[in-house]
């Protein structure tokens, strides 16, 4: 399961990428624990900001943390973190 979230979140950045939002890259050896920490603080992941300008929160960190293809990498807080913020953000489901 870790190996294809990692997968689908580099997938989310190349798409970001091509639609011209800056995102940095995370090799995949750090991809959870950049997931984690992302998520374990009030930071907001690469771009959010800019994809809900654009209308595409689905291809944000926090979107694939709350995909039930996923949420059993994430804890509690984690997932409810990035539900929050993705309500905030008024992210259509």
């Amino acid at each position: 399961m870790e190996e294809k979230f990692i997968s689908a979140w580099a997938s989310a950045r190349e798409k970001a990428a091509g639609l011209g939002v800056k995102m940095r890259l995370v090799p995949a050896e750090e991809a959870m624990k950049s997931a984690h920490r992302c998520l374990s603080g009030r930071r907001l992941s690469d771009g959010f900001n800019v994809l809900k300008e654009m209308g595409r929160l689905d291809l944000t960190l926090e979107a694939l943390a709350i995909d039930k293809r996923y949420t059993g990498l994430f804890t509690d807080e984690e997932a409810n973190e990035a539900l929050t913020r993705l309500l905030e953000a008024g992210y259509n489901f």
